[in-house]
Protein backbone atom coordinates (compact mmCIF):
# COMPACT_ATOMS: atom_id res chain seq x y z
CA UNK A 1 0.00 0.00 0.00
CA UNK A 2 1.75 3.46 -0.92
CA UNK A 3 -0.76 5.52 0.91
CA UNK A 4 1.26 7.47 3.82
CA UNK A 5 -1.42 8.75 6.15
CA UNK A 6 1.21 10.63 8.47
CA UNK A 7 3.76 12.44 7.61
CA UNK A 8 5.52 16.24 8.88
CA UNK A 9 6.55 17.84 5.69
CA UNK A 10 4.13 17.57 2.65
CA UNK A 11 7.12 18.58 0.01
CA UNK A 12 9.11 15.73 1.09
CA UNK A 13 6.10 13.43 0.16
CA UNK A 14 5.77 15.23 -3.46
CA UNK A 15 9.93 14.73 -3.79
CA UNK A 16 8.96 11.05 -3.00
CA UNK A 17 5.85 10.85 -5.96
CA UNK A 18 8.37 12.69 -8.08
CA UNK A 19 11.27 10.26 -7.77
CA UNK A 20 9.05 6.89 -8.25
CA UNK A 21 7.22 8.67 -11.46
CA UNK A 22 9.91 10.69 -13.37
CA UNK A 23 12.16 8.09 -12.96
CA UNK A 24 13.62 7.43 -16.52
CA UNK A 25 13.33 3.94 -16.26
CA UNK A 26 9.62 3.82 -14.66
CA UNK A 27 7.02 1.39 -16.10
CA UNK A 28 3.16 1.99 -15.90
CA UNK A 29 2.09 -1.31 -15.47
CA UNK A 30 4.25 -2.03 -12.68
CA UNK A 31 3.09 1.38 -10.56
CA UNK A 32 -0.55 1.04 -11.61
CA UNK A 33 -1.05 -2.71 -11.06
CA UNK A 34 1.95 -4.91 -10.60
CA UNK A 35 3.35 -3.68 -7.52
CA UNK A 36 0.12 -3.89 -5.81
CA UNK A 37 -0.22 -7.08 -3.75
CA UNK A 38 -2.16 -9.79 -6.31
CA UNK A 39 -4.83 -10.58 -4.46
CA UNK A 40 -5.42 -7.19 -2.88
CA UNK A 41 -9.19 -6.11 -3.93
CA UNK A 42 -8.79 -3.41 -6.78
CA UNK A 43 -12.14 -2.62 -7.40
CA UNK A 44 -15.92 -3.62 -6.77
CA UNK A 45 -17.94 -2.76 -10.20
CA UNK A 46 -21.60 -2.30 -9.11
CA UNK A 47 -24.51 -3.59 -11.01
CA UNK A 48 -27.86 -0.97 -11.44
CA UNK A 49 -29.90 -3.70 -9.18
CA UNK A 50 -26.53 -3.33 -6.73
CA UNK A 51 -25.24 -6.64 -7.61
CA UNK A 52 -21.12 -6.72 -7.77
CA UNK A 53 -18.43 -8.36 -9.02
CA UNK A 54 -15.03 -7.95 -6.98
CA UNK A 55 -11.99 -7.33 -9.24
CA UNK A 56 -8.43 -7.74 -7.68
CA UNK A 57 -5.00 -6.48 -8.71
CA UNK A 58 -3.71 -10.12 -9.60
CA UNK A 59 -6.58 -10.77 -12.29
CA UNK A 60 -6.53 -7.14 -13.63
CA UNK A 61 -2.80 -8.14 -14.01
CA UNK A 62 -3.13 -11.73 -15.73
CA UNK A 63 -6.03 -10.24 -17.77
CA UNK A 64 -4.21 -7.15 -19.24
CA UNK A 65 -0.97 -9.30 -20.06
CA UNK A 66 -3.12 -11.49 -22.16
CA UNK A 67 -4.87 -8.55 -23.96
CA UNK A 68 -1.36 -6.77 -24.19
CA UNK A 69 -0.37 -9.30 -26.33
CA UNK A 70 -3.37 -9.51 -28.44
CA UNK A 71 -2.77 -6.48 -29.47
CA UNK A 72 1.31 -6.93 -29.72
CA UNK A 73 -0.19 -9.40 -32.33
CA UNK A 74 -2.41 -6.79 -34.17
CA UNK A 75 0.74 -4.63 -35.08
CA UNK A 76 0.20 -1.93 -32.17
CA UNK A 77 3.46 -0.80 -30.81
CA UNK A 78 4.46 1.91 -27.86
CA UNK A 79 2.96 5.25 -28.49
CA UNK A 80 0.23 4.27 -30.66
CA UNK A 81 -2.90 5.65 -29.69
CA UNK A 82 -5.95 3.46 -28.11
CA UNK A 83 -9.18 4.50 -27.74
CA UNK A 84 -11.94 3.09 -25.35
CA UNK A 85 -15.82 3.89 -25.77
CA UNK A 86 -17.19 2.14 -22.81
CA UNK A 87 -18.73 2.13 -19.82
CA UNK A 88 -17.59 1.47 -16.32
CA UNK A 89 -16.61 -2.05 -16.43
CA UNK A 90 -14.13 -4.83 -15.69
CA UNK A 91 -12.76 -5.14 -19.34
CA UNK A 92 -12.51 -1.76 -19.09
CA UNK A 93 -10.30 -1.67 -16.52
CA UNK A 94 -8.66 -4.56 -18.13
CA UNK A 95 -8.01 -2.64 -21.03
CA UNK A 96 -6.63 0.61 -20.66
CA UNK A 97 -4.05 -1.27 -18.09
CA UNK A 98 -3.28 -3.08 -21.44
CA UNK A 99 -3.25 -0.54 -23.35
CA UNK A 100 -0.59 1.06 -20.83
CA UNK A 101 1.65 -2.27 -20.31
CA UNK A 102 2.00 -2.32 -24.29
CA UNK A 103 3.53 1.08 -24.31
CA UNK A 104 0.37 2.78 -26.45
CA UNK A 105 -1.58 5.94 -25.23
CA UNK A 106 -4.97 5.66 -24.06
CA UNK A 107 -7.74 8.33 -25.62
CA UNK A 108 -10.48 8.39 -23.30
CA UNK A 109 -13.98 8.60 -25.15
CA UNK A 110 -17.56 9.62 -23.46
CA UNK A 111 -20.02 7.28 -23.88
CA UNK A 112 -22.69 10.19 -24.40
CA UNK A 113 -20.82 11.78 -27.48
CA UNK A 114 -22.39 11.82 -30.99
CA UNK A 115 -20.16 10.24 -33.77
CA UNK A 116 -18.84 14.21 -34.80
CA UNK A 117 -17.49 14.30 -31.51
CA UNK A 118 -16.03 11.04 -31.44
CA UNK A 119 -14.72 11.34 -35.07
CA UNK A 120 -13.00 14.80 -34.36
CA UNK A 121 -11.10 12.90 -31.29
CA UNK A 122 -10.11 9.74 -33.45
CA UNK A 123 -9.11 11.31 -35.97
CA UNK A 124 -6.96 14.38 -34.24
CA UNK A 125 -5.70 11.49 -32.11
CA UNK A 126 -4.12 9.48 -35.74
CA UNK A 127 -6.12 6.73 -33.32
CA UNK A 128 -5.14 3.16 -34.42
CA UNK A 129 -7.62 0.82 -32.65
CA UNK A 130 -11.06 1.58 -30.33
CA UNK A 131 -12.54 -0.95 -27.96
CA UNK A 132 -16.54 0.25 -27.93
CA UNK A 133 -19.62 -1.96 -26.05
CA UNK A 134 -21.55 -3.38 -28.53
CA UNK A 135 -24.04 -1.05 -27.99
CA UNK A 136 -21.53 2.12 -29.19
CA UNK A 137 -20.91 0.55 -32.12
CA UNK A 138 -23.42 2.06 -34.58
CA UNK A 139 -21.81 5.55 -33.68
CA UNK A 140 -18.70 4.44 -35.15
CA UNK A 141 -20.46 3.26 -38.75
CA UNK A 142 -19.31 4.92 -42.02
CA UNK A 143 -21.50 8.18 -41.97
CA UNK A 144 -22.00 11.90 -42.47
CA UNK A 145 -19.77 12.67 -39.14
CA UNK A 146 -17.42 9.44 -39.15
CA UNK A 147 -15.08 8.80 -42.24
CA UNK A 148 -15.72 5.97 -44.31
CA UNK A 149 -12.21 5.92 -44.71
CA UNK A 150 -11.31 5.34 -41.19
CA UNK A 151 -7.89 4.57 -39.91
CA UNK A 152 -8.50 2.69 -37.18
CA UNK A 153 -9.92 -0.93 -36.30
CA UNK A 154 -12.89 -1.42 -33.74
CA UNK A 155 -12.92 -4.27 -31.06
CA UNK A 156 -16.44 -5.05 -29.89
CA UNK A 157 -16.81 -5.28 -25.89
CA UNK A 158 -19.83 -8.01 -26.67
CA UNK A 159 -21.58 -9.60 -29.06
CA UNK A 160 -20.78 -8.55 -32.61
CA UNK A 161 -20.91 -9.69 -36.30
CA UNK A 162 -19.01 -12.59 -37.71
CA UNK A 163 -16.48 -10.61 -39.38
CA UNK A 164 -15.44 -8.33 -36.06
CA UNK A 165 -13.05 -8.49 -33.85
CA UNK A 166 -14.18 -8.91 -30.33
CA UNK A 167 -12.82 -8.42 -26.72
CA UNK A 168 -13.03 -12.06 -25.73
CA UNK A 169 -11.74 -13.54 -29.08
CA UNK A 170 -8.19 -11.58 -28.25
CA UNK A 171 -8.36 -12.81 -24.43
CA UNK A 172 -8.91 -16.70 -25.54
CA UNK A 173 -6.14 -16.14 -28.35
CA UNK A 174 -3.61 -14.93 -25.79
CA UNK A 175 -1.33 -15.82 -22.97
CA UNK A 176 -0.41 -14.37 -19.91
CA UNK A 177 3.11 -13.22 -19.15
CA UNK A 178 3.62 -10.35 -21.94
CA UNK A 179 6.77 -7.91 -20.09
CA UNK A 180 5.62 -4.57 -19.58
CA UNK A 181 7.17 -1.26 -21.41
CA UNK A 182 9.50 0.61 -19.21
CA UNK A 183 9.24 4.33 -21.20
CA UNK A 184 10.28 6.47 -18.27
CA UNK A 185 8.13 9.20 -16.55
CA UNK A 186 8.35 11.70 -19.78
CA UNK A 187 6.73 8.94 -22.12
CA UNK A 188 2.54 9.43 -22.94
CA UNK A 189 0.44 7.82 -20.92
CA UNK A 190 -3.41 9.47 -21.94
CA UNK A 191 -3.95 11.78 -24.71
CA UNK A 192 -7.22 13.62 -23.40
CA UNK A 193 -9.21 16.13 -25.14
CA UNK A 194 -10.64 19.40 -23.58
CA UNK A 195 -14.21 20.28 -23.79
CA UNK A 196 -13.66 23.03 -26.72
CA UNK A 197 -15.09 26.91 -26.05
CA UNK A 198 -13.66 29.53 -28.76
CA UNK A 199 -12.50 26.56 -31.52
CA UNK A 200 -12.52 23.18 -31.45
CA UNK A 201 -11.34 20.85 -28.76
CA UNK A 202 -8.00 20.71 -28.00
CA UNK A 203 -5.26 17.65 -27.20
CA UNK A 204 -3.68 17.43 -24.08
CA UNK A 205 -0.63 14.51 -23.98
CA UNK A 206 -0.65 13.16 -20.01
CA UNK A 207 2.94 12.31 -19.33
CA UNK A 208 3.58 9.13 -17.01
CA UNK A 209 5.39 11.79 -14.29
CA UNK A 210 1.80 13.28 -14.22
CA UNK A 211 0.91 10.95 -11.94
CA UNK A 212 2.89 12.22 -9.19
CA UNK A 213 0.38 14.96 -9.33
CA UNK A 214 -2.54 12.64 -9.41
CA UNK A 215 -1.08 9.93 -6.36
CA UNK A 216 -0.54 13.46 -4.76
CA UNK A 217 -4.07 14.64 -4.96
CA UNK A 218 -5.04 11.06 -3.58
CA UNK A 219 -3.39 11.35 -0.23
CA UNK A 220 -3.87 15.60 0.10
CA UNK A 221 -6.86 16.42 -1.70
CA UNK A 222 -9.31 13.21 -0.94
CA UNK A 223 -7.15 11.67 2.01
CA UNK A 224 -7.90 8.14 0.93
CA UNK A 225 -6.42 5.82 3.56
CA UNK A 226 -5.55 1.81 3.27
CA UNK A 227 -8.82 1.11 4.63
CA UNK A 228 -11.10 2.95 2.07
CA UNK A 229 -14.05 1.92 0.14
CA UNK A 230 -13.31 5.00 -2.59
CA UNK A 231 -16.27 6.09 -4.97
CA UNK A 232 -15.58 8.55 -8.01
CA UNK A 233 -18.72 9.39 -9.67
CA UNK A 234 -17.61 10.97 -12.17
CA UNK A 235 -17.58 9.69 -15.63
CA UNK A 236 -13.42 8.42 -16.88
CA UNK A 237 -14.48 9.59 -20.20
CA UNK A 238 -13.11 13.14 -18.97
CA UNK A 239 -10.49 14.38 -16.38
CA UNK A 240 -11.49 14.61 -13.18
CA UNK A 241 -13.22 10.70 -13.61
CA UNK A 242 -10.25 9.17 -15.20
CA UNK A 243 -7.40 11.02 -13.11
CA UNK A 244 -9.03 10.93 -9.80
CA UNK A 245 -11.91 7.89 -10.14
CA UNK A 246 -9.09 5.13 -12.03
CA UNK A 247 -5.55 6.72 -11.74
CA UNK A 248 -6.12 7.46 -7.55
CA UNK A 249 -6.85 4.21 -7.50
CA UNK A 250 -4.14 2.33 -9.18
CA UNK A 251 -1.64 4.61 -8.21
CA UNK A 252 -2.20 4.15 -4.36
CA UNK A 253 -3.75 0.90 -4.10
CA UNK A 254 -7.19 1.74 -2.75
CA UNK A 255 -10.10 -0.03 -3.05
CA UNK A 256 -12.53 1.59 -5.79
CA UNK A 257 -15.76 1.15 -6.79
CA UNK A 258 -17.36 1.74 -10.67
CA UNK A 259 -21.36 2.02 -11.18
CA UNK A 260 -22.27 0.19 -14.02
CA UNK A 261 -25.54 1.95 -14.36
CA UNK A 262 -27.24 5.40 -14.90
CA UNK A 263 -28.04 7.85 -11.73
CA UNK A 264 -30.30 7.95 -9.71
CA UNK A 265 -30.82 9.19 -5.89
CA UNK A 266 -31.83 5.78 -4.95
CA UNK A 267 -29.39 3.74 -6.70
CA UNK A 268 -27.04 6.28 -5.33
CA UNK A 269 -27.66 6.43 -1.26
CA UNK A 270 -28.05 2.61 -1.95
CA UNK A 271 -24.12 2.34 -3.32
CA UNK A 272 -23.51 4.44 -0.44
CA UNK A 273 -24.82 1.97 2.12
CA UNK A 274 -24.68 -1.64 0.33
CA UNK A 275 -21.17 -1.18 -0.08
CA UNK A 276 -20.03 0.69 2.97
CA UNK A 277 -18.27 3.92 0.84
CA UNK A 278 -16.22 5.43 3.44
CA UNK A 279 -14.69 8.08 0.99
CA UNK A 280 -17.01 9.68 -1.87
CA UNK A 281 -16.28 12.52 -5.03
CA UNK A 282 -18.94 13.67 -7.05
CA UNK A 283 -19.82 16.79 -9.08
CA UNK A 284 -22.28 19.16 -7.50
CA UNK A 285 -25.31 17.97 -9.19
CA UNK A 286 -24.84 14.32 -7.54
CA UNK A 287 -25.22 16.25 -3.81
CA UNK A 288 -27.72 18.73 -5.09
CA UNK A 289 -29.89 15.89 -6.42
CA UNK A 290 -29.68 13.84 -2.94
CA UNK A 291 -30.85 17.20 -1.52
CA UNK A 292 -34.06 18.16 -3.21
CA UNK A 293 -34.87 13.93 -3.65
CA UNK A 294 -36.32 14.65 0.31
CA UNK A 295 -34.84 10.74 0.92
CA UNK A 296 -33.34 9.80 4.13
CA UNK A 297 -29.97 8.51 3.66
CA UNK A 298 -30.25 4.46 5.06
CA UNK A 299 -28.43 4.01 8.18
CA UNK A 300 -25.62 1.92 6.48
CA UNK A 301 -24.46 5.22 4.51
CA UNK A 302 -21.34 5.57 6.90
CA UNK A 303 -19.07 8.62 5.25
CA UNK A 304 -15.88 9.41 6.46
CA UNK A 305 -14.95 12.11 3.89
CA UNK A 306 -16.95 13.57 0.21
CA UNK A 307 -15.55 15.87 -2.09
CA UNK A 308 -16.68 18.16 -4.25
CA UNK A 309 -15.25 18.92 -8.28
CA UNK A 310 -15.79 19.94 -11.54
CA UNK A 311 -17.79 23.54 -10.88
CA UNK A 312 -18.22 25.63 -7.63
CA UNK A 313 -19.90 24.07 -4.46
CA UNK A 314 -22.68 26.16 -3.79
CA UNK A 315 -23.67 26.77 0.21
CA UNK A 316 -27.15 25.41 0.39
CA UNK A 317 -25.11 21.43 -0.48
CA UNK A 318 -23.52 21.71 3.16
CA UNK A 319 -26.34 22.88 5.03
CA UNK A 320 -28.06 19.45 4.11
CA UNK A 321 -24.75 17.58 4.32
CA UNK A 322 -23.89 17.94 7.53
CA UNK A 323 -27.10 17.36 8.82
CA UNK A 324 -27.93 14.40 6.25
CA UNK A 325 -24.50 12.74 6.28
CA UNK A 326 -22.93 13.55 9.13
CA UNK A 327 -19.79 15.11 7.40
CA UNK A 328 -18.99 18.09 5.22
CA UNK A 329 -18.15 17.84 1.65
CA UNK A 330 -14.74 19.61 0.44
CA UNK A 331 -14.81 21.55 -2.89
CA UNK A 332 -11.87 20.97 -5.06
CA UNK A 333 -10.57 22.94 -7.84
CA UNK A 334 -8.72 21.82 -11.43
CA UNK A 335 -7.71 21.49 -15.31
CA UNK A 336 -7.24 19.08 -17.59
CA UNK A 337 -4.44 20.51 -18.60
CA UNK A 338 -2.58 19.93 -14.80
CA UNK A 339 -4.84 17.76 -12.42
CA UNK A 340 -6.15 19.30 -9.26
CA UNK A 341 -4.63 22.21 -8.06
CA UNK A 342 -6.72 23.94 -5.13
CA UNK A 343 -8.44 21.97 -2.75
CA UNK A 344 -10.17 21.56 0.62
CA UNK A 345 -8.01 19.06 1.59
CA UNK A 346 -8.77 16.22 3.26
CA UNK A 347 -5.12 14.64 4.90
CA UNK A 348 -5.29 15.25 8.29
CA UNK A 349 -1.78 17.37 8.13
CA UNK A 350 -3.26 20.52 5.85
CA UNK A 351 -6.70 20.20 6.68
CA UNK A 352 -8.71 23.93 7.90
CA UNK A 353 -12.08 25.01 8.39
CA UNK A 354 -14.08 24.60 5.43
CA UNK A 355 -14.92 28.57 4.46
CA UNK A 356 -18.43 28.74 2.16
CA UNK A 357 -17.90 30.17 -1.08
CA UNK A 358 -13.98 28.86 -0.79
CA UNK A 359 -12.32 26.29 -3.16
CA UNK A 360 -9.61 25.77 -0.30
CA UNK A 361 -5.53 26.42 -0.59
CA UNK A 362 -3.23 25.20 -2.74
CA UNK A 363 -1.96 22.06 -3.21
CA UNK A 364 1.49 20.75 -1.79
CA UNK A 365 3.83 21.08 -4.93
CA UNK A 366 2.08 23.82 -6.60
CA UNK A 367 2.71 27.74 -5.56
CA UNK A 368 -0.06 29.34 -7.16
CA UNK A 369 -0.71 33.32 -7.01
CA UNK A 370 -3.72 35.62 -8.35
CA UNK A 371 -2.33 37.44 -10.80
CA UNK A 372 -3.53 41.32 -11.95
CA UNK A 373 -6.08 40.76 -15.08
CA UNK A 374 -3.87 43.29 -17.55
CA UNK A 375 -0.38 42.37 -16.01
CA UNK A 376 1.75 39.90 -14.51
CA UNK A 377 2.08 41.36 -11.28
CA UNK A 378 0.38 40.27 -7.97
CA UNK A 379 -2.94 41.22 -7.06
CA UNK A 380 -3.94 42.05 -3.31
CA UNK A 381 -6.13 40.47 -1.20
CA UNK A 382 -9.47 39.86 -1.87
CA UNK A 383 -8.85 41.60 -5.57
CA UNK A 384 -10.14 39.85 -8.58
CA UNK A 385 -7.39 38.52 -10.77
CA UNK A 386 -5.96 35.23 -12.96
CA UNK A 387 -5.29 32.34 -11.41
CA UNK A 388 -2.10 31.26 -12.29
CA UNK A 389 0.88 29.05 -11.02
CA UNK A 390 4.64 29.60 -10.94
CA UNK A 391 6.39 26.96 -12.65
CA UNK A 392 9.56 27.57 -11.36
CA UNK A 393 8.20 26.16 -7.88
CA UNK A 394 5.70 24.15 -8.75
CA UNK A 395 7.62 20.60 -9.39
CA UNK A 396 4.28 18.53 -10.01
CA UNK A 397 3.84 20.70 -13.01
CA UNK A 398 3.70 18.73 -16.00
CA UNK A 399 1.67 20.23 -19.13
CA UNK A 400 3.91 21.52 -21.58
CA UNK A 401 1.66 22.71 -24.22
CA UNK A 402 -1.68 21.63 -26.73
CA UNK A 403 -1.18 18.89 -29.45
CA UNK A 404 -0.85 20.49 -32.58
CA UNK A 405 -1.77 24.23 -31.42
CA UNK A 406 0.80 26.55 -30.09
CA UNK A 407 -1.03 29.00 -30.59
CA UNK A 408 -3.62 27.99 -28.12
CA UNK A 409 -0.69 26.85 -26.07
CA UNK A 410 0.86 30.31 -26.18
CA UNK A 411 -2.42 31.50 -23.91
CA UNK A 412 -1.86 29.37 -21.18
CA UNK A 413 1.77 30.89 -20.40
CA UNK A 414 3.23 33.96 -19.60
CA UNK A 415 5.57 35.39 -21.59
CA UNK A 416 8.66 34.84 -19.89
CA UNK A 417 7.40 31.08 -19.35
CA UNK A 418 7.40 32.08 -15.54
CA UNK A 419 3.48 31.63 -14.81
CA UNK A 420 1.07 28.74 -16.03
CA UNK A 421 -2.13 30.96 -16.17
CA UNK A 422 -4.93 28.48 -15.97
CA UNK A 423 -7.53 30.97 -17.87
CA UNK A 424 -9.73 31.25 -14.88
CA UNK A 425 -10.32 34.22 -12.53
CA UNK A 426 -10.43 34.21 -8.70
CA UNK A 427 -9.71 36.28 -5.45
CA UNK A 428 -7.51 35.24 -2.49
CA UNK A 429 -8.30 36.31 0.50
CA UNK A 430 -6.22 37.19 3.90
CA UNK A 431 -5.68 33.57 5.09
CA UNK A 432 -4.54 32.11 1.69
CA UNK A 433 -8.44 30.94 1.29
CA UNK A 434 -8.90 31.01 -2.93
CA UNK A 435 -12.94 31.90 -4.26
CA UNK A 436 -13.65 30.60 -7.82
CA UNK A 437 -15.28 33.92 -9.91
CA UNK A 438 -15.50 33.11 -13.34
CA UNK A 439 -13.99 30.72 -16.40
CA UNK A 440 -11.86 31.26 -19.60
CA UNK A 441 -13.93 31.75 -23.10
CA UNK A 442 -17.58 31.21 -21.52
CA UNK A 443 -17.00 27.53 -20.89
CA UNK A 444 -20.42 26.24 -19.04
CA UNK A 445 -19.89 23.56 -16.50
CA UNK A 446 -22.94 21.45 -16.25
CA UNK A 447 -23.16 18.55 -13.54
CA UNK A 448 -19.26 18.07 -13.46
CA UNK A 449 -19.12 18.07 -17.39
CA UNK A 450 -17.11 21.10 -19.32
CA UNK A 451 -18.91 22.24 -22.01
CA UNK A 452 -17.56 24.29 -24.96
CA UNK A 453 -20.11 26.94 -26.30
CA UNK A 454 -18.44 26.31 -29.46
CA UNK A 455 -19.02 22.95 -30.13
CA UNK A 456 -22.72 22.95 -29.64
CA UNK A 457 -23.26 26.65 -31.94
CA UNK A 458 -21.71 24.59 -34.31
CA UNK A 459 -24.05 21.67 -34.26
CA UNK A 460 -27.17 24.24 -34.15
CA UNK A 461 -25.83 26.15 -37.16
CA UNK A 462 -26.10 22.93 -39.52
CA UNK A 463 -29.50 23.34 -38.76
CA UNK A 464 -31.39 24.51 -42.59
CA UNK A 465 -33.27 27.12 -39.76
CA UNK A 466 -30.54 28.79 -38.49
CA UNK A 467 -28.60 31.74 -39.14
CA UNK A 468 -27.11 32.86 -35.73
CA UNK A 469 -27.02 31.36 -32.26
CA UNK A 470 -24.99 31.59 -29.12
CA UNK A 471 -25.23 28.86 -26.28
CA UNK A 472 -24.57 30.83 -22.64
CA UNK A 473 -24.93 29.14 -19.27
CA UNK A 474 -27.73 29.93 -16.74
CA UNK A 475 -28.43 28.84 -12.96
CA UNK A 476 -29.57 25.63 -12.01
CA UNK A 477 -30.86 24.80 -8.86
CA UNK A 478 -30.13 20.89 -9.79
CA UNK A 479 -26.74 20.64 -12.14
CA UNK A 480 -25.95 24.28 -11.39
CA UNK A 481 -25.70 25.37 -14.61
CA UNK A 482 -27.53 24.07 -17.86
CA UNK A 483 -27.47 25.12 -21.61
CA UNK A 484 -29.69 27.41 -23.25
CA UNK A 485 -29.49 28.76 -26.82
CA UNK A 486 -30.59 31.85 -28.57
CA UNK A 487 -31.00 31.41 -32.54
CA UNK A 488 -31.53 34.16 -35.42
CA UNK A 489 -33.96 31.57 -37.44
CA UNK A 490 -33.47 32.32 -41.34
CA UNK A 491 -36.03 34.05 -43.23
CA UNK A 492 -39.16 31.55 -43.96
CA UNK A 493 -38.88 29.54 -40.72
CA UNK A 494 -41.37 30.01 -37.95
CA UNK A 495 -39.87 30.43 -34.67
CA UNK A 496 -41.81 28.07 -31.92
CA UNK A 497 -41.92 25.40 -29.74
CA UNK A 498 -41.59 22.67 -32.61
CA UNK A 499 -38.61 24.48 -33.98
CA UNK A 500 -37.37 24.07 -30.41
CA UNK A 501 -37.78 20.69 -29.55
CA UNK A 502 -35.83 20.06 -33.37
CA UNK A 503 -32.80 21.92 -31.99
CA UNK A 504 -32.72 20.02 -29.06
CA UNK A 505 -33.16 17.05 -30.91
CA UNK A 506 -30.16 17.73 -33.51
CA UNK A 507 -27.97 18.53 -30.51
CA UNK A 508 -27.75 15.42 -28.86
CA UNK A 509 -27.68 13.71 -32.61
CA UNK A 510 -24.84 15.95 -33.77
CA UNK A 511 -22.88 16.58 -30.74
CA UNK A 512 -24.03 14.54 -27.23
CA UNK A 513 -27.30 13.76 -25.35
CA UNK A 514 -26.06 15.25 -22.26
CA UNK A 515 -25.38 18.86 -24.08
CA UNK A 516 -28.55 20.10 -25.81
CA UNK A 517 -30.26 23.35 -24.74
CA UNK A 518 -32.32 23.20 -22.10
CA UNK A 519 -34.24 26.22 -23.63
CA UNK A 520 -34.30 27.50 -26.88
CA UNK A 521 -34.80 31.50 -27.27
CA UNK A 522 -35.04 33.65 -30.47
CA UNK A 523 -33.93 36.77 -31.16
CA UNK A 524 -33.71 39.14 -34.19
CA UNK A 525 -30.06 39.63 -33.93
CA UNK A 526 -27.33 38.43 -31.35
CA UNK A 527 -25.10 41.33 -29.48
CA UNK A 528 -21.66 41.94 -31.41
CA UNK A 529 -18.71 43.65 -31.08
CA UNK A 530 -16.97 45.57 -33.87
CA UNK A 531 -15.25 42.78 -35.34
CA UNK A 532 -18.36 40.85 -35.43
CA UNK A 533 -17.73 38.32 -32.67
CA UNK A 534 -20.55 37.45 -30.75
CA UNK A 535 -21.14 38.96 -27.20
CA UNK A 536 -21.98 35.57 -25.10
CA UNK A 537 -21.55 37.56 -21.54
CA UNK A 538 -23.83 39.90 -23.12
CA UNK A 539 -26.64 37.29 -24.11
CA UNK A 540 -25.85 35.52 -20.38
CA UNK A 541 -26.77 38.58 -18.92
CA UNK A 542 -29.74 39.16 -20.56
CA UNK A 543 -31.20 35.63 -19.72
CA UNK A 544 -30.53 36.16 -16.40
CA UNK A 545 -32.38 39.64 -15.96
CA UNK A 546 -35.12 37.98 -17.80
CA UNK A 547 -35.19 34.81 -15.63
CA UNK A 548 -34.82 37.00 -12.64
CA UNK A 549 -37.86 39.45 -13.59
CA UNK A 550 -39.84 36.65 -14.59
CA UNK A 551 -39.20 35.04 -10.97
CA UNK A 552 -39.83 37.98 -9.14
CA UNK A 553 -43.20 38.58 -10.85
CA UNK A 554 -44.14 35.24 -10.16
CA UNK A 555 -43.18 35.43 -6.46
CA UNK A 556 -45.03 38.52 -6.32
Amino acid sequence: MEIREHFKRPENRVAELLAVYKDEKVCAAHVLCDRHPGDSLAYTVVNADLSSIDVSFGELRERSERLARALWSLGLREGDRIATLMRKSERYLVTILAIWRLGAVHVPLFTAFAPSAIALRLDSSRCRLVFCDAVQKPKLAPGNDMPADRSWKVITTGLADTDDLTFDGLMESAEPGFPAAALGGLAPLIQIYTSGTTGKPKGVVVPIKALASFHAYAEFGLGLQPDDAFWNAADPGWGYGLYFGVLAVLTTGARGLFLNAGFSTETTFGVLANYHVTNFAAAPTVFRSLRISGLTPPAGVKLRRATSAGEPLTPEVNDWAISALGIVVHDHYGQTEAGMLVNNHHHPALRRPVKPGSMGHVMPGWKGTILKLDEDEPAGPDEIGRLAFDLAHSPLAWFEGYVDEPGKTAEKFSADGRWYVTGDTAKVDEQGYLYFSARDDDVIIMAGYRIGPFEVESVILTHPAVSECAVVAVPDVIRGEVLEAVVVVREGYPACDELSAEIQAWVKRGYAAHAYPRQVHYAPNLPKTPSGKIQRFVVRQQLRETARKTASWENA
